[in-house]
């Protein structure tokens, strides 16, 4: 596959980091969970997102709070949103190394994607 000379490794590395938490997000979410299955569900995004190509590392923490306050009085569970998620990708292609994350922004009530770093 031929690349156009004016992209760079840090522009793939953004790029697919960006893909990832997309992925990430679209995938996972309204996914059943309840606190007796909230620690697997975290491992099991963790290592579905890391075989994919280029990451590095990945860090995810569902907010336990936000879990048990949803919760389903009758059937014990809740589906996952994106405000319960807090994700930290790593990603290299080529030289760059970027870090990437999805946060709620309590402030603008949503579940933002970011560009921590790029080396």
């Amino acid at each position: 596959m031929s690349q156009n000379s004016n992209i760079t490794d840090r522009d793939n590395a953004l790029f697919e980091a960006g893909i990832k938490l997309g992925a990430l997000y679209h995938q996972f979410t309204g996914s059943p969970v309840n606190l007796n299955t909230v620690q697997s569900l975290e491992r099991a995004i963790e290592q579905s997102i890391s075989v994919q190509p280029f990451v590095e590392d990945i860090t995810v923490s569902i907010n336990r709070d936000m879990v048990r306050s949803n919760l389903n009085d009758e059937f014990g569970y809740c589906e996952l949103e994106g405000r319960m998620l807090d994700v930290r990708i790593g990603v290299r292609y080529g030289l760059a190394k970027v870090e990437v994350a999805l946060d709620f922004d309590a402030e603008l009530e949503y579940p933002l994607m970011q560009i921590l770093s790029v080396e």
